[in-house]
């Protein structure tokens, strides 16, 4: 059996620097295992890191083909409309890009999307019928 959890989330980055430069506008906390090849921050329970886009396709054996939009978009929950619309002028403050403006969505919540430095795609969201995330996202903020 697998357990159902996810550790460590890695981002092929064309510069390193940059990208850890980024993040960190955002608030987000570089960990100390950190090191020039790679950059591990805390997001809440999980770790994302930032490594070359080639070295990452090299150390899973794969050809480092970008090919436009991967299938893979990350999301955040945000506990309201109001954190969602703080969190998409704080991305485009530390220079992501607004992908998708942040407005109300057909499911009944609201969010938008917007991409870092190397276009990765980062929904942000509220989801007022999820209390699970909502709970989750209480007890990362309490932390």
């Amino acid at each position: 059996m697998v357990p159902a959890h996810l550790s460590v989330v890695t981002l092929g980055v064309a510069d390193v620097d940059q990208a850890a430069a980024f993040y960190t506008a955002l608030g987000w906390p570089v960990l100390a295992s950190s090191s020039a090849e790679i950059r591990f921050l805390q997001v809440g329970l999980v770790v994302l890191g930032l490594f070359g886009r080639a070295a990452l396709a090299a150390d899973a054996d794969v050809a480092d083909d970008p090919t436009g939009f991967a299938g893979v978009t990350l999301s955040i929950n945000l506990p309201s409309v109001t954190h969602v619309n703080a969190a998409a002028r704080a991305w485009v403050d530390a220079g992501g890009t607004v992908v998708k403006p942040p407005q109300a969505a057909e499911w009944g919540g609201y969010s938008g999307y917007v991409a870092d430095l190397d276009g990765h795609l980062w929904e942000l969201a509220y989801n007022p019928y999820s209390p699970e995330w909502a709970a989750v996202v209480e007890a990362r903020d309490d932390a």
